[in-house]
């Protein structure tokens, strides 16, 4: 059962550069043991949640369709997800953040379609169907929630990442992919653990991206709802996890009210967290999110947001106030009294207005770049764009005339004008010269010899963000993950181990009753001496029959797995709580 992107319109909508990181989710790749790992997560969660969960959570459940007792399927969810405006997608593991993000700005939920391991059934580092599916989608029912996310998504993937931040992503990716597969060495994990410990102690000032990182965490991943006694929870994080979901409720994991300062936060995923954060409201959430955008080069501009893009040495968007947007990997900046004199770029670069690329400004008409003075003309108030036809003509600002125009901070653009184009409003927002030379004292910025130059025209930066103005400007078709997720060996122990899970799945769901449970208990304990869930789903379809010797021979087989498995004693307890409809833990 292979998802399709004709499952959901909104799918349609998603541009190609995140087309790339879809994946089909093959259902059949899921095995009889990893329906079971869902079901019992999912019977856990439910019990427990519907005391400690928001409310919206069990009501998302109903609303997205998602069921306790098997893995959804992504044609399913889509179909039902399309009656509250949303859509869902399988990827690989992590994906970048940006990309993440802009998914979630297009209501496209996000989600790893591997599951986590039996032995992991607590919490897995690496995202999985269980988190994404069980945790992100139910709460997105909640209209106001959902628009928090997709707000968020809008927000966040402008964010101007530091060089930093792709090495960050990447070691996570890989440590989060041996900490969930088999039988990785534990040299291994140590040695990538320290690899995202290093990079976490030396990550210097913490980049837009990191800081919205952070919020993302403390909100939708780990976030508490109410008030700091009675808190409730909505992070995905949280309600995916059976483990931690009743750890954030103790004393021990300080709750602090929700506020700006924890986009400050950093966190550690390989551990449980010492503190976490209450909002007040979901309404909440959005005044901080708008707070911290307010601070972002995505809405200041100006002088540090263009030393971001160039510190970031990616792909990234100026605006200047005339509307006119230039795209491309920044390189330098000149710069007096705090503000910017001029911009360059490197290599390929797009030109653009209201996020659409100007017809012959795309990359093949700036292929090595792109400079440009920002500001006004030295002794004149007026700012080009802001100058009339006749303040035009007066100061020589005409095509076919030869001009000097200097500029506050002393560059000079001296050549012959070729024509100009204007915006919506009517500015000057673009004009173009032959036979120029541009210079910055005895610094030549550009030669007659380069070609025709085109002069960028703005009094000032007013915005500057991640990615391109028009994602059509440029090839962003370049995804090449440094790992990828593992999957389970075979092998023929657990090839008939999944056929005992498959079987006692069948009797289950078929509501068989005669079929003897005996041979299949005597096999589980002969050949798989160390399995526990199996043997808690045969206690459960026991406790229906009349068969109290097995029943009994069973429990006391449990009672010395606890004892053998001391790690597991929690789980098997939990399990046979539900079974015995006892106090849930």
């Amino acid at each position: 059962m292979n998802s399709t992107l004709e499952s959901n319109p909104l799918l349609d909508r998603l541009p190609k550069h995140l087309r790339q990181f879809i994946k089909p989710q093959d259902y059949s790749d899921y095995t009889p043991i990893n329906q079971a790992v869902w079901r019992y997560v999912m019977r856990k969660n439910v019990a427990y949640l519907s005391k400690v969960a928001h409310s919206s959570y069990l009501e998302g459940l109903k609303k997205t369709g998602i069921e306790i007792d098997k893995i959804p399927s992504m044609y399913g969810m889509n179909r039902i997800l399309t009656e509250i405006g949303w859509a869902a997608v399988a990827v690989d593991g992590f994906i970048p953040p940006n990309a993440f993000m802009e998914f979630q700005a297009y209501n496209v939920l996000v989600i790893a379609s591997d599951i986590r391991q039996l032995e992991h059934i607590e919490y897995t580092p690496a995202p999985d169907i269980i988190h994404e599916g069980a945790g992100h989608a139910p709460i997105i029912a909640n209209p106001e929630y959902a628009e928090y996310l997709r707000r968020f998504g809008e927000i966040g993937c402008k964010a101007i990442s530091s060089h930093k931040d792709y090495e960050m992503y990447e070691a996570i990716r890989l440590l989060s992919i041996v900490k969930e597969a088999e039988d990785t060495p534990q040299a291994t994990i140590d040695t990538a653990e320290k690899a995202v410990e290093d990079l976490q102690n030396n990550m210097g000032e913490l980049s837009e991206m990191a800081q919205i990182r952070n919020l993302h965490w403390w909100t939708v991943e780990y976030g508490l709802i109410g008030t700091v006694e009675n808190p409730k929870i909505y992070g995905a994080g949280l309600l995916s996890s059976i483990g931690e979901s009743a750890h954030c409720m103790t004393p021990e994991v300080k709750k602090i009210p929700y506020d700006i300062s924890a986009a400050t936060q950093n966190f550690d995923i390989t551990k449980l967290q010492p503190q976490l954060y209450v909002t007040p409201t979901f309404a909440y959430l959005n005044l901080v999110l708008e707070e911290f955008a307010n601070k972002m080069a995505l809405r200041t501009g100006g002088l540090s947001g263009i030393n971001k893009l160039i510190d970031s040495n990616a792909l990234g968007t100026i605006e200047l106030s005339t509307g006119l947007q230039i795209s491309g990997v920044f390189s330098s900046v000149i710069e007096q009294d705090g503000k910017p004199i001029y911009i360059q770029t490197t290599g390929k670069t797009a030109l653009a207005y209201r996020e659409k690329e100007l017809v012959g400004h795309g990359t093949l008409t700036h292929p090595e770049g792109f400079g440009s003075p920002i500001g006004k003309l030295e002794g004149i108030n007026l700012a080009i764009e802001d100058m009339s036809p006749k303040d035009l003509n007066a100061y020589d600002i005409l095509e076919s005339k030869t001009v000097k125009l200097e500029f506050e901070g002393g560059i000079i653009v001296d050549g012959e004008i070729v024509t100009g184009s204007r915006n919506l409003q009517g500015e000057i927002t673009l004009i173009r010269f032959k036979n120029c030379t541009v210079t910055h004292g005895e610094t030549v910025l550009f030669q007659p010899e380069w070609g025709i130059y085109d002069m960028a025209v703005g009094k000032k930066v007013i915005s500057a963000f991640s990615g391109p103005a028009d994602v059509n400007s440029f090839d962003l078709i370049s995804h090449l993950p440094s790992s990828t997720t593992i999957k389970a060996k075979h092998s023929a122990e657990r090839d008939d181990l999944e056929i005992l899970y498959q079987t006692v799945r069948n009797i289950r769901e078929t509501k068989d009753t005669e079929t003897s449970l005996a041979p299949l208990f005597e096999k589980l304990q002969n050949n798989h001496p160390n399995d526990w869930l199996l043997a808690v789903e045969i206690v459960e379809l026991l406790n229906v029959r009349t068969e109290p010797q097995l029943l009994q021979e069973i429990m006391v087989y449990l009672d010395q797995l606890k004892n053998k498995r001391p790690e597991v004693a929690h789980l098997i307890a939990g399990g046979l709580d539900l079974i015995f409809d006892k106090e849930k833990a």
